[in-house]
């Protein structure tokens, strides 16, 4: 490549305005076994929507098989990494972490990825914001998303980044130079203490386990103290009934004594089974996420098995290692994960002060990346743009945002009303959908864009009363938006599938009470209807364990909780209809004080005894804070135009939901009203304290 196509560090691009840059500096690398861009941040817009486009365009994110960018058609090829100077006065480099979506146009910020972190280090050699040692250079990353601070030490001879080596990682073929990655967030950091319960053994049941807190609550169990070898697959060992029983029983003992309180529904401590490794440096571990064999290893479980294996005391130690470093591998179903012990001081008195797990990296070309024009839908001619700020934006598309993926009741919902709406307004709708976080990455989005008319959201009981009564979030549903108007509401059921062979609420509770821990459900992500109804469900019925699976819509859980992958679910009526009509689910009650008209049949949950549980779905209609009176007004009134045509409510009725109508006075009454209720059941019920453990998913 001539020197000339290679752009400069630290380039910009200022001849034009930035919602309009479509070349832009990038480095595509392969990080860990992930793969994705790497920009310097100042390469990239600097408002989080014209950022967003431009990572949209960069993976080529509306296209599953993204033929038009970068991705590969899967979440491990569609990730980027944007770097800048720290802000934090302790740290070289910030780091921002970007999950983009794999056929929508959709961009998390929320996670962190400690495989693409392990090329941050080199790309900020390469790009001048850090100096090269002339060995090897540590510098102390930033990661943005999660708050934490990692060191990260890359192979620099004679000062300057080398991608060769002799290191080797699963999943990624040949060898290449080392990266560590030393998380300094690890120790204690849920419980306070390494040792939660004040020493390295404990005994439960007559059993001696380790209970440790590094990086990840666990406890650890000799693999042959329980009748395994602890080399079985994963397969194995999640058909071995007694030996779950008896690991989740265990669990649950060291949870209490770890100071968790009760964690039967929780998802810590994972229980560990560790058996002799292949030499001296090594150990094998088989992972529990808590109630199924991890087909490999979470890498944060990976520090917590290795400071077990290097201490002495725990039933995880080895041979005995001396104050220093040391070269430990974790053997796992999939392969291994190397991983640099330091270790200080003696006997009693040995502390692990670092471990660093052992990534590799590769720059696979630098040079200029050209979007397309089409994911800038403001990028329009200068004339065109003051027309619209002008208010005639009404002439341009309008992106109607939905916070779950294709295919559930939202979506369906949202492409119902935008294919009328479009033709009222005489204008183009798109549908963004934009799942995860329980619905909140599509509405921190919304809350955030130009009130302008143009961009909106399709609404609904979790984002706006149900998730915000659990935790704090980023957005407020009452002040962070312009209510347009609502759109219908839907029942919530409780259904099951066939093969669990229970026809009643009764039977479903006997089976529940028999076997604690053996059903688990499905939801639509933290603080979703399906969630919080199973939760309460939970709560008012006396349940003693039911767990739950947590994916990112309606559509994935229900398709699930068919396939049998889960076996109860909470879904609303409009979500679960067609299921129902085939067999694939069956339904056992309305979660409500009203039958419904659609099923008259179906008894409500306090008809069989469960009171309590009363969640009714609704739709509705919102636009950013600050969208003008004159904008909203037309909206809503095309909208309660839309939803008085006879075939409109006709289909909205047939998928099993009503129509509601309502103006923004009446939505803005409503969304007071049910985060208000909502609020207060999650605060009595003790569900707003718990979701911060029990509900969020680990991410491993």
């Amino acid at each position: 490549m001539d020197d000339d196509a290679v752009p400069r560090k630290n380039a910009r691009i200022d001849s034009v305005p930035e919602a309009m840059k479509t070349t832009l500096p990038c480095v595509l690398m392969r990080a860990g076994s992930s793969r994705g861009p790497f920009f310097l941040r100042e390469w990239l817009p600097a408002a989080d929507e014209a950022r967003d486009q431009a990572l949209i365009g960069a993976i080529g994110a509306s296209d599953p098989l993204q033929l038009d960018g970068l991705g590969g058609g899967s979440s491990l090829t569609c990730k980027v990494a944007m770097v800048s100077r720290s802000s934090q006065p302790d740290c070289d480099v910030d780091y921002l972490f970007a999950q983009v979506g794999v056929g929508q146009r959709s961009v998390d910020v929320r996670p962190n990825c400690g495989n693409m972190l392990s090329g941050v280090v080199p790309f900020a050699i390469e790009q001048g914001l850090i100096a090269a040692g002339p060995e090897t250079t540590t510098a102390r990353v930033y990661n943005v998303n999660t708050r934490s601070r990692i060191d990260v030490t890359v192979q620099t001879p004679g000062g300057h980044v080398t991608y060769e080596g002799d290191a080797r990682i699963d999943g990624v073929p040949g060898t290449a130079a080392p990266i560590l990655l030393n998380f300094l967030d690890a120790w204690g950091s849920v419980t306070g203490s390494v040792f939660p319960t004040g020493q390295r053994i404990d005994v439960i049941d007559g059993v001696q386990v380790t209970c440790i807190d590094a990086a990840m609550p666990m406890m650890l169990v000799r693999a042959q103290d329980l009748g395994v070898t602890g080399r079985e697959k994963p397969v194995a060992l999640d058909a071995n009934a007694p030996l779950l029983e008896r690991l989740e029983a265990l669990r649950v003992e060291a949870g209490r004594r770890m100071g968790l309180g009760d964690v039967r529904d929780s998802v810590i401590p994972k229980p560990v089974l560790v058996s002799e490794g292949e030499g001296p440096d090594s150990i094998t571990s088989r992972y529990f996420t808590p109630r199924k064999c991890h087909a490999s290893h979470a890498v944060t479980g990976a520090i917590g098995v290795t400071t077990a294996f290097a201490l002495p005391g725990t039933v995880a130690s080895g041979g005995g290692f001396a104050p220093g470093r040391h070269a430990l591998a974790v053997l796992h179903p999939a392969g291994r994960i190397d991983v640099q012990i330091e270790l200080v001081g003696e006997g009693d008195q040995a502390e692990v002060r670092s471990a660093a797990l052992v990534r590799t990296a590769r720059k696979i070309f630098q040079g200029e990346l050209t979007l397309p024009r089409y994911v800038f839908p403001a990028a329009d001619d200068e004339a065109e743009a003051s027309t619209a700020r002008a208010g005639a934006a009404a002439r341009r598309p309008i992106r109607l945002v939905v916070p779950t993926a294709e295919g559930g009741g939202n979506d369906v919902m949202a492409r119902l009303v935008a294919a009328r709406l479009a033709q009222r307004l005489g204008q183009e709708i798109t549908v963004d959908n934009r799942p995860g976080a329980g619905g909140s990455i599509a509405a921190e989005y919304v809350a955030g864009a130009a009130p302008d008319g143009r961009t909106l959201m399709l609404g609904y009981i979790g984002t706006h009363a149900l998730h915000p009564a659990l935790e704090p979030l980023r957005y407020d549903p009452r002040t962070d938006f312009e209510p347009v108007g609502l759109i219908g509401a839907s029942p919530t059921l409780l259904v099951v599938n066939p093969r669990l062979d229970v026809v009643s609420v009764p039977q479903l509770l006997d089976r529940l009470r028999r076997q604690p821990g053996q059903c688990v459900y499905a939801d639509a992500g933290r603080g979703s209807p399906p969630q919080f109804a199973a939760e309460l469900f939970r709560q008012r019925a006396g349940l003693a364990a039911l767990p739950g699976l947590h994916y990112r819509g309606a559509a994935p859980a229900i398709a699930a909780t068919a396939n049998g992958l889960a076996q109860i679910m909470f879904p609303s009526l409009f979500t679960a209809q067609p299921f129902i009509r085939t067999g694939a689910l069956r339904a056992l009650a309305v979660a409500g004080t009203r039958r419904t008209a659609q099923m008259p049949e179906l008894p409500t949950l306090p008809e069989v005894g469960v009171e309590g549980v009363d969640v009714t779905q609704w739709y509705a209609l919102f636009a950013p804070r600050g969208t003008p009176s004159a904008v909203v007004e037309g909206l809503s009134q095309a909208l309660r135009e839309v939803l008085s045509l006879p075939d409109v409510v006709a289909r909205i009725e047939a998928q099993g939901a009503a129509v509601k109508t309502g103006g923004p006075r009446e939505l803005a009454e409503l969304v007071e009203s049910e985060f208000t209720r909502w609020s207060r059941v999650a605060r009595e019920s003790g569900l707003a304290s718990e979701a911060a453990g029990r509900w969020l998913e680990t991410v491993e």
